[in-house]
């Protein structure tokens, strides 16, 4: 499935669905810029799991409180809307792939 972007109004209708990843990042986060292509890549390989990046910013405040998101990047796994797993940190491209095949398993 394609790459999404998703803010505090579309959020709930992002996740809603299957198993989805977000990303939680920001443009001024040196970390979250590299992490990007690596998420980016992972989704273009990836094609039963929805992948969907949220921009931390002054406007989108509300679901980043939600979840208590301090720490970015961070990737939140989600079943059907419902929050399975979180993980902080930059990712190597493995390691995203192993965390998706366990998330998948369980």
């Amino acid at each position: 499935m394609a790459l999404k972007h998703a803010n505090d109004e579309t959020f709930d209708s992002a996740i809603s669905g299957g198993l989805t990843l977000v990303d939680f990042w920001a443009s001024w986060c040196g970390p979250c810029q590299m992490f990007g292509p690596i998420f980016e890549s992972v989704s273009d390989n990836i094609k039963d799991v929805n992948f969907v990046k949220f921009e931390i910013d002054d406007v989108n405040r509300r679901t980043p409180a939600k979840f208590g998101i301090r720490s970015i990047p961070s990737v939140l796994a989600f079943k059907n809307g419902e929050l399975k797993e979180a993980r902080s940190g930059l990712m190597d491209e493995e390691t995203l792939e192993q965390w998706i095949e366990e998330l998948k398993a369980s």
